[in-house]
């Protein structure tokens, strides 16, 4: 079996995932794992991914899904950038209807492929 380069890249990398959809969570944890990412989460709440951000070790890198059930989740985008976290947001919004703090953040718009995920954060590996 051959390994693939976005694979080594991802193995053993620490990615939190916030995402209030269970099917979508479930799926960016599975694509993740597969890679060889440790999941941490998935969590669907802004708080819950507030005290993560607080209270975990070390996060290499986090998916955000800005909508969180119904609450926006810029404090945590917010709470990453200060923390140094590199982050994708995943969302149904257009870069446009973000705030311009994040408009350069990496944006994965829905509906997702979780496949595409992972070469994302390939490319966020070779960034950092």
């Amino acid at each position: 079996m051959t390994v693939s380069k976005t694979e080594v890249e991802l193995i053993g990398r620490r990615v939190l995932v916030v995402e209030d959809e269970f099917f979508i969570a479930d799926d960016l944890a599975e694509a993740l794992r597969g890679a060889g990412a440790e999941v941490i989460g998935p969590v669907p709440t802004r708080e819950r991914a507030l005290d993560m951000v607080a209270g975990t070790g070390m996060i290499d890198f986090a998916v955000l899904d800005i909508n969180l059930g119904g609450e926006a989740g810029y404090a945590v985008a917010e709470a990453l950038s200060e923390r140094g976290v590199p982050f994708v947001i995943a969302t149904g919004y257009a870069r446009g209807a973000l705030p311009p703090r994040f408009r350069d953040v990496p944006h994965w718009e829905k509906p997702l492929d979780a496949d595409v995920l992972v070469s994302v954060l390939s490319s966020l590996v070779a960034r950092t």
